[in-house]
């Protein structure tokens, strides 16, 4: 319950600010580091790896460093979670390659995948694939909500892809 509404107030919080850009400085080459140790522990209890693939040096982008943080703790809570059918999640900071983008973030888990029926909805707030399995791992059902807002402030993109079998690939484009 308490983690529950931790993620109703902190997406109030971003929606009450979805319309301020952020204007912090933030090397997301530094930010990943950080998410991927807080969250080894949980890693190796699911006997997974989290796999840095990061340019040589500082990538630099404008952003809520808090924010941009909580993205990707989501994002790779959600792979240990349920792409634990793999042995790791791979974690790359690349240039976009797209126009209007900077930089590109993606997030690979080798685990069971969703239909790409259901792909569209799991940005929906409270959507579950499965209800037990999400209640049994402690999901909440805003994670990937919370992901899209916090995107959406950044003027960045959410893009993601899976297949049944074959896991999943989350691409977050940053400006």
């Amino acid at each position: 319950m308490s983690k529950l509404i931790d993620d109703l107030l902190s997406l109030s919080r971003i929606e009450m600010h979805q319309h301020v850009r952020p204007t912090g400085s933030i090397d997301l080459a530094g930010l990943l580091r950080e998410v991927r140790e807080g969250l080894m522990t949980r890693a190796k209890a699911a006997e997974l790896d989290i796999v840095l693939s990061l340019p040589a040096g500082t990538a630099m982008t404008t952003g809520d460093r808090s924010q941009l943080y909580e993205v990707f703790e989501n994002l790779l809570d959600n792979a240990i979670k349920y792409g634990a059918d793999g042995k790791t999640i791979e974690v790359t900071l690349a240039p976009a390659g797209r126009a209007g983008f900077q930089h590109m973030v993606t997030v690979v888990d080798h685990g069971p995948g969703v239909a790409p029926e259901y792909v569209p909805c799991l940005t929906e707030r409270f959507y579950r694939m499965d209800a037990d399995i999400s209640r049994k791992k402690k999901g909440t059902g805003l994670g990937l909500a919370i992901v899209k807002h916090i995107v959406n402030r950044h003027r960045g993109q959410l893009v993601i892809r899976s297949k049944v079998g074959e896991g999943m690939r989350v691409d977050v484009l940053l400006p």
